[in-house]
């Protein structure tokens, strides 16, 4: 137990910190601080979406209220209002995972240790990357497909492939958020009761 390999499962595990255990604790921080940055930024950028859309809706709906006027309602706005609410998702997913913000039924957590909660996180977050995965996958599949097909809408004749091109950006990084968070509840987990309480909080 005294040779190369212990030690360099104790460094792996360690991170040259005494007081932290965990998976490479302190690269998992600087990661995650990155990877909060992104997921925080990709939620602005979905914020910014949603105020537009609804300025255009109001614009739209005016417009068509006082059509005798000479006015009328935005071009497409139903085909912009379709694509943009989706992309707005997508870019909404990381943060959301980032926060722990998805919605769970907790009827037994106050009631479970908070070791046994951060565990649970991990099989949680687990089953989120793989899903996660199987969407970004399969938006990126449908990319492809309305890119080589050249479909565009009705109205606008905007190309279909600019929303999935969007929509496969936000999955990206909803994916690698998942990730992420798979390795951040296993070191809740590694560093012990104090930790996992502070994570269940």
């Amino acid at each position: 137990m005294g040779g190369p390999t212990a030690a360099t499962l104790a460094l792996f595990f360690h991170d040259g910190e005494s007081e932290m255990t965990g998976i490479a604790p302190s690269t998992e921080e600087a990661v995650g601080r990155i990877v909060g940055t992104l997921a925080k930024l990709m939620a602005l950028t979905g914020g910014t979406l949603l105020v537009a859309l609804a300025v255009m809706s109001v614009t739209s709906i005016t417009g068509r209220a006082f059509s005798r006027m000479g006015l009328g309602p935005v071009p497409g706005d139903f085909e912009l209002i379709e694509a943009g609410c989706a992309v707005a998702i997508f870019a909404f997913l990381p943060w959301c995972q980032y926060r722990q913000g998805h919605v769970t039924v907790d009827l037994l957590a106050s009631y479970l240790p908070a070791r046994l909660w951060a565990v649970l996180a991990v099989f949680g977050n687990l089953a989120m990357s793989i899903a996660a995965v199987v969407l970004t996958w399969h938006l990126w599949l449908g990319f492809l497909d309305k890119l080589a097909y050249g479909e565009t809408s009705m109205i606008l004749q905007m190309p279909v492939w600019w929303g999935y091109a969007a929509g496969s950006a936000g999955a990206f990084v909803f994916m690698l958020t998942c990730f992420y968070t798979v390795w951040r509840s296993l070191n809740e987990v590694l560093a012990g009761p104090e930790k996992a309480a502070e994570a269940g909080s």
